[in-house]
């Protein structure tokens, strides 16, 4: 297999999985805006810091307001990690590698970013927000069970499941570290009647809400939420689980060592937490930052086990 093509797989999954999460927390942050009392000013460049674009959003505008923050999200195009932006580069990507991936790949990919780029006002406005970003979802989903239910499940396909898992692996870590900590403009020193509020949106941007409910028993708070989301092996979009499967992909493929190696550290890693502890000793940022790190190590890893053969020629 050559590494181009690899790579191009491995990023259409990523920019995929990239999407979906991004709709999916603008989503769910759109409803906990609609629960919170007005006198409650939410931060909705709280979602912005999740993705790490700060300083971008930052060079384009004066003000973090809803729309502003909604837009550079959805539909900017130079936010490489926008809505629009991602289904750009994966329909890029299958594009490419169209005798690789189930014809009907190519056409789910490129009628979803038809749609993207038809409806974007609408996902941008308020009354049509919740249906487009549902809608994007679930082809995005579409798309995810096609690939896992009809491609043969070769190296092509290993390389679709790193990207996809090692990017949900990030996604939900940055959640967990930024998400309910900038989510709420602090008014009091007693932020606590809404804490259940913003633990519960984050559990719904990851649709965890109800398997948490089944699997935890307990009252919301946070400290059952950062251990679910990141420690829970069975929960599909917990930190744990996608970088199992992470693992599983690349003992599949040969010449792994390092990739495989550093994987599983950061498995060890985020398993191994003693959450209580981080929290009351506010050490948690710190572990999440980490950990992160441990996975831009991964992916670097497998840029350079695999996409950097033909440049290294």
């Amino acid at each position: 297999m050559l590494s181009r093509v690899a790579e191009r797989v491995y990023w259409l999954a990523r920019y995929i999985e990239r999407a979906e999460n991004t709709a999916r927390m603008v989503m769910s942050f759109n409803l906990v805006s609609l629960d919170m009392p007005k006198t409650v000013t939410l931060s909705w460049k709280g979602l912005v810091a999740v993705t790490g674009t700060d300083d971008i959003f930052d060079e384009h505008y004066q003000r973090d307001d809803e729309r502003n923050c909604v837009k550079f999200l959805l539909a900017d195009h130079y936010n490489p990690s926008s809505v629009f932006s991602s289904l750009k580069a994966a329909r890029e990507n299958v594009r490419t590698t169209r005798d690789l991936v189930p014809s009907e790949a190519w056409e789910i990919v490129n009628e979803l970013y038809l749609f993207a780029h038809d409806n974007m006002d609408a996902g941008i406005g308020k009354r049509g927000r919740y249906q487009f970003l549902s809608e994007i979802v679930q082809r995005c989903q579409t798309l995810t069970g096609l690939l896992a239910g009809c491609m043969s499940h070769d190296p092509a396909y290993d390389f679709i499941r790193l990207g996809r898992n090692l990017e949900r692996a990030d996604m939900t870590s940055r959640q967990i570290d930024i998400g309910a900590i900038r989510f709420l403009k602090k008014a009091s020193d007693d932020p606590s009647p809404y804490d259940g509020l913003l633990w519960t949106s984050i559990l719904r941007s990851q649709s965890g809400f109800q398997m948490y409910r089944q699997h935890v028993k307990r009252r919301i708070n946070g400290t059952d939420v950062v251990r679910f989301l990141l420690q829970d092996i069975p929960f599909p979009r917990a930190v744990a689980h996608a970088l199992r499967y992470v693992q599983e992909a690349l003992e599949r493929l040969p010449r792994n060592e390092v990739p495989l190696r550093l994987v599983m550290q950061a498995r060890r890693h985020a398993l191994g937490a003693d959450v209580d502890q981080l929290i009351s000793e506010e050490r948690l940022h710190d572990f999440l930052d980490s950990l992160q790190q441990d996975i831009a190590e991964i992916h670097d890893a497998i840029v350079d086990t695999w996409f950097s053969l033909e440049k290294a020629a």
